[in-house]
Formats: structure tokens, sequence, C-alpha cells
């Protein structure tokens, strides 16, 4: 059952990359894999994972690829301060928490803020993100106990 779901996973990639007119290619496919298999993965971690199946592939190719996919909407790129950015599969809009100890980031489903009215007299805002700040579970479990 896992190898029919996994080939209907990559027929799926595959007609995302046709959708948006790229034309389909090995590490493409791989690198969207690996992405549409979730989480939030820097250049390195994608670089490592689809190399495992590729054999070779550079940083540098996955850096191209990620910006052709952000130029097309197949994927979302989040900033973190101070470390390597991450990356996810576009989809429904939504929020994220990061962990300000490890850098691990999670989804959020909650609307975008909205300025208060008249708040920003003359801008015309186009998008907006909130990010939720704090230590994640396991980082938490880490915290020495309070006496």
């Amino acid at each position: 059952m896992a190898v029919v779901e996994e080939l209907a996973g990559r027929e799926a990639v595959i007609q995302r990359l046709r959708d948006v007119g790229l034309r389909v290619t090995g590490p493409r496919l791989e690198v969207l894999t690996v992405l549409a298999a979730g989480g939030h993965l820097d250049v390195e971690a994608i670089t490592a994972t689809a190399r495992e199946r590729l054999g070779t592939l550079t940083s540098q190719a996955v850096y191209e690829m990620l910006r052709h996919f952000q130029e097309t909407g197949l994927v979302s790129k989040f900033d973190r301060p101070g470390l390597p950015a991450v990356f996810e599969i576009s989809g429904p809009r939504h929020q994220h928490a990061l962990c300000v100890r490890c850098g691990r980031v999670e989804n959020v489903d909650a609307p975008a803020p909205v300025p208060p009215r008249g708040s920003l007299p003359g801008w015309r805002t186009g998008d907006a993100e909130l990010v939720f700040k704090g230590l994640c579970p396991d980082c938490r479990q880490e915290e020495p106990a309070a006496s």
C-alpha cells in the first residue's frame, strides 16, 4: 500500500511541476518530493535527503530550484533570524510558530493580522504575517525545573 501512496504522491508532484510550466527533471521531482513529505526544511536538509536518492546534488542546484519553485508559487520560504531560512510546499494561508532556542518552525492555523483602522495612513498593505515565538515542546523539556 505504501508503494501505491508513494506513486500517487510522485504523480501529484509531477503534475504540480507541469501545472506551473516547469520541466519535470529527476532533481526537481526529488526536491519537491522531499518538501511534499512535510515540515520546514533548510537547503542543507533538503539537499542531503534528495542526495540519498539521486546520488549527486549540490546545494547550489537546490537553491536554484527553490528560487524557481518560489517564483511559480510551489514553495514558500520562512526566514529565521540568525538561522538558515526554511522552505515548505505552499498551501492554505497560515502563520508560524518559531522556537527561539532550536529554530524549529511549526504551522499555525490562524488568520493574518490586520492593522487597526487608521494606524497606517497612506499605506496600502498587501500581506501580513504573524510569528509566535517561544520554546517548542522539546526545548521546554530540556529546561531545568523551577525551584
